[in-house]
């Protein structure tokens, strides 16, 4: 992880309340009169990582990050009340006018770059550019290829995917998975649902990267983390992220302006690469990175890089522009 800037100090954070229960946890870093950037973690569920700020030029950038509805440092924790994607884009568009930003750059990897597209979506004049990492287009053939017996990744991981449905059993049907891994870790048997949050985080783990540091992905794993990510996800994947069919595509007219770098691995085994190509072919203002020899995960060197030189040449872009 060499190509990353130093680790970086948060200027400032805060607990931002909402209307309906939730208090979300928003910090800022780096140069309060630099380009804005809201960073949005994936998951849904996983919470900022502690590297996320070093993929930017402190001087460059005013650093925005909030842990989402039931994620991190967010309270409550794990909570599925009040927690669909249209609330996530209300925390946004809320959380903008908090900081008083009037235009930002999103930056976002997997669902991260799901909800910033969505954002961007909903409010397109807020957005100066985007950055985006692992396309999720939340359509039913990513659901089918991410957890499906007859999906790419369980076609490729085939027993890791064994794993993946001990603790619920095998299904032909996606739906009817999401709804018996939903019912696993909401249910009062806390050794059940236990082995079912480490079941479903270890199989998006072990498919996310090309090498693994470790041999159990899970050895090492934050268990507040894994809980809210395995939950989160599934409540999403559950509902088809709150979203209707090809979402994204469809209303891509409306950020066709907006210029983007979307940057995907080779080896990309949880967000296919045809969803990248199929965005990039369909959003004309962007473009299409291919990380060689990358998997999913940003804590691969080669994503983390790829990532750092785009931030650089996205802050040199617009301030080009801006003269």
């Amino acid at each position: 992880m060499t190509a990353l800037f130093p680790p970086l100090s948060i200027n400032h954070s805060e607990m931002l309340n909402t209307d309906d229960g939730h208090s979300l946890y928003v910090e800022t870093s780096g140069n309060p009169n630099g380009i804005p950037v809201l960073c949005l973690h994936g998951g849904p569920g996983a919470g900022m990582s502690d590297d996320y700020r070093r993929l930017f030029n402190p001087h460059l950038y005013f650093i925005i990050g909030m842990d989402q509805r039931g994620s991190g440092r967010s309270t409550p924790f794990a909570s599925l009340e009040n927690n669909t994607t249209a609330h996530l884009l209300a925390d946004i568009r809320m959380l903008r006018k908090h900081l008083n930003i009037e235009q930002w750059v999103l930056f976002g990897g997997s669902w991260g770059a799901t909800l910033a597209l969505l954002a961007a979506i909903d409010d397109p004049v807020s957005v100066k550019a985007m950055v985006l990492r692992g396309i999720f287009l939340a359509r039913e053939q990513d659901r089918y290829w991410f957890l499906s017996k007859e999906g790419g990744a369980a076609q490729i991981f085939t027993e890791h995917y064994q794993k993946f449905i001990e603790p619920v059993g095998e299904h032909d049907d996606v739906q009817a998975l999401c709804e018996a891994y939903y019912q696993a870790m909401t249910c009062n048997d806390e050794v059940h649902k236990m082995a079912a949050v480490r079941a479903w985080c270890g199989w998006e783990e072990r498919i996310s990267r090309l090498q693994h540091p470790h041999g159990d992905p899970l050895e090492h794993d934050n268990v507040h983390r894994a809980i809210s990510l395995a939950l989160m996800e599934c409540h999403y994947l559950k509902h088809h992220c709150f979203v209707s069919e090809n979402a994204i595509i469809n209303h891509i007219d409306k950020i066709k302006h907006i210029p983007g770098t979307i940057i995907q691995g080779r080896y990309d085994i949880v967000c296919k690469m045809e969803a990248a190509h199929t965005l990039s072919e369909h959003w004309p203002n962007s473009r299409l990175l291919i990380v060689p020899d990358a998997g999913h995960s940003a804590s691969e060197p080669s994503i983390a890089e790829a990532l750092v030189k785009a931030n650089e040449a996205m802050a040199a872009f617009l301030q080009e522009s801006s003269i």
